[in-house]
């Protein structure tokens, strides 16, 4: 069962080739509650934690310093882009459990993997621990990874059997769950 996006959507056709425009009116309650959620939440994760385990470590110079921060940027762009487009804008509801999306978001990243955000955040930890080559980081990246894991298999994917039924198990047996299928 195909369920369309909780966005109203309007044509409007201009100029003298008569072109079709989309215009997309988002679910501004999603949008808001999904900003909050992203200041408090992995705002705390993946920026306060790591902010205080680095301990006043001056970050590491040159190439690797360029390479650690565009891990850090990817990581924010994943967690950004699936959180806002996927989960606000298309699924209407947002990456926290109290208030989830009305659809089964199956587009963009999670086309590839089940979990994107949680790579997100996992990518902007692990920068940092590159960055500042902290160990403490580090360890704690692979402990808010182990939390991240026990919570998916044991919250989120039976919540979202229970919600979504076929529709999810069809989706859970054709998307891993962490690593992306390679097709060569």
């Amino acid at each position: 069962m195909l369920i369309s996006p909780p966005l109203r959507t309007t044509w409007l056709t201009a100029g003298s080739y008569r072109t079709k425009i989309l215009i997309v009116r988002a679910n501004f309650s999603a949008v808001a509650k999904t900003l909050v959620f992203t200041v408090f939440v992995p705002g705390t994760v993946a920026g306060y934690v790591p902010w205080r385990l680095r301990r006043n470590a001056a970050p590491v110079a040159g190439a690797e310093e360029w390479a650690a921060i565009t891990v850090i940027g990817i990581g924010i762009a994943i967690y950004l882009y699936t959180a806002f487009w996927g989960f606000a804008l298309i699924g209407g509801g947002t990456p926290a459990p109290i208030a989830p999306t009305k659809i089964l978001v199956v587009k963009g990243l999670h086309r590839f993997v089940r979990n994107p955000m949680y790579i997100g955040v996992g990518l902007v930890i692990g920068g940092q621990a590159w960055l500042f080559h902290s160990l403490h980081i580090a360890i704690y990246m692979v402990c808010m990874l182990l939390t991240a894991h026990l919570f998916v298999v044991f919250y989120e994917e039976p919540t979202l059997r229970k919600q979504f039924g076929e529709e999810y198990d069809r989706y859970h047996a054709s998307v891993p769950r962490w690593i992306p299928k390679v097709k060569l």
